[in-house]
């Protein structure tokens, strides 16, 4: 099984014996489809599969300081063709980044996906590491005729496009940030094994085979917002949603509450948290479960709603100066930063029941390097999606959740000047996302 990915390379495909008038009509099929997706070569995913534990990052830049490795590279054993790009997603917290690398030494003489991102704000550190890429690229292939290209999607690609332009002398090819995103997932869903899976607290990490019924589907991504896309078919997607309360405002929220530093720490911190410490919960108001509609006593029933309960008894104690030391009198009441990382994980999921239930789709992907593979946030969402459609729903997560967008940029590349000035009326029609490196 092949993925066509476009690189800029020969290809020579010859003809078979015809008859005068078939061999004309296949010559004009041919030549639309050459013209309409010129020098086209086949990314070779047969017998791909994911490394695993990869614990040998790269030697080009220390891990650390907003530099993150992925150790889940993608091996593909049977793909030899030279590849001429790299493809980065820059979005407003991370910049993800995925390369392929030959492996001359294996073998099958087949090479790997690698996967690596920067924190934005590091995106010197990450134009820094394409250079690298650059220079090795041409080491082994030499600098023409497929120079080393970039292409990039995410609303980075347009912020920062002329400090890559400058910094790189390559040409930068910008890419649609919702097709990347349906191309990249699409691509996993249905090309790498071990690549989705369900998770719960009983059976984490269940791995999905693709299923014939796959579409529609609903991708949640959660990147510093929330983008909510319904995928009805190959190329069929819209957008029918989101919100501004992401993974941006988690991390937010959770420097100004605990003075974290990392996004990680962050993510610890709610492993050891317990957020009845801070929420509100059905058992708090009930004191038992509310069996009528269906509600057991954990469930929440108002995020933090316990901190103003709580500041209010401690401030009444306080006027009548019952049981307080001068240390509660001056700080009041205290919570901890564990359960209060822990309450800000549930929010996204009912959303997304929501919209899942108005567009009328049963499969809910989600995608976005908020995730990270973090057992508590899967855990959170999945549960939510279980518990709110009754179990008719299913939450699917993957490998390589935050990559998406970069995938689907790495395997819609284009080669710079790839068709003659208005020949393509006749053939299949440019999409109007894409556009050329401009000068």
């Amino acid at each position: 099984m092949s993925v066509s990915c476009h690189i800029s390379t020969n290809h020579h495909t010859t003809l078979p014996k015809l008859v005068p008038k078939q061999a004309a009509e296949t010559t004009v099929d041919r030549l639309e489809e050459a013209i309409s997706n010129p020098g086209a070569v086949k990314i070779n995913v047969k017998g791909a599969f994911i490394v695993e534990n990869d614990s040998s990052p790269s030697e080009y830049l220390p891990e650390g300081d907003g530099v993150y490795y992925e150790r889940k590279d993608i091996r593909l054993p049977h793909h030899t063709s030279v590849v001429s790009h790299v493809a980065v997603d820059i979005g407003g917290s991370l910049a993800k980044l995925v390369y392929f690398t030959r492996e001359l030494g294996a073998l099958d003489h087949g090479g790997r996906l690698n996967f690596i991102n920067f924190e934005t704000h590091r995106i010197d550190l990450c134009i820094d590491f394409i250079k690298q890429l650059k220079q090795d690229h041409e080491k082994l292939n030499g600098a023409a005729p497929d120079d080393l290209c970039v292409v990039a999607t995410g609303g980075g690609a347009y912020k920062y496009y002329d400090r890559l332009k400058k910094a790189l002398d390559v040409g930068i090819l910008r890419e649609d940030e919702m097709e990347c995103l349906i191309t990249g997932l699409d691509f996993f869903i249905n090309e790498i094994p071990n690549e989705v899976f369900t998770y719960s607290e009983t059976q984490p990490m269940q791995f999905t085979e693709a299923q014939p019924d796959v579409y529609p589907y609903l991708l949640v991504n959660i990147g510093s917002g929330v983008s909510m896309i319904k995928v009805s078919g190959p190329s069929k997607f819209q957008r029918v949603g989101g919100t501004h309360l992401g993974g941006g405002t988690f991390w937010g929220i959770m420097s100004l509450l605990t003075g974290a530093q990392t996004f990680d720490e962050m993510l610890a911190m709610t492993d050891r948290g317990d957020n009845s410490g801070v929420d509100m919960l059905v058992g708090d108001i009930y004191g038992m479960d509310y069996n009528k509609i269906g509600l057991k006593s954990t469930a929440i029933a108002s995020s933090f709603g316990k901190v103003f309960r709580l500041k209010r008894v401690a401030e009444q104690n306080a006027e009548d100066g019952v049981g307080l030391t001068q240390s509660d009198l001056e700080d009041g009441p205290r919570f901890s930063h564990e359960d209060m990382s822990r309450s800000l994980l549930n929010n996204i999921g009912q959303i997304a029941y929501l919209q899942s239930e108005q567009d009328q789709v049963k499969h809910i992907y989600f995608g976005g390097s908020f995730i990270r593979g973090h057992r508590q946030t899967m855990n959170t969402l999945s549960y939510a999606i279980r518990f709110w459609s009754k179990g008719e729903k299913q939450a699917y997560f993957l490998r390589h959740e935050g990559y998406l967008g970069a995938v689907g940029a790495f395997l819609l590349r284009q080669p710079k000047n790839w068709g003659r000035r208005n020949s393509l009326e006749s053939a299949a029609p440019f999409k109007a996302t894409r556009e050329s490196n401009p000068e």
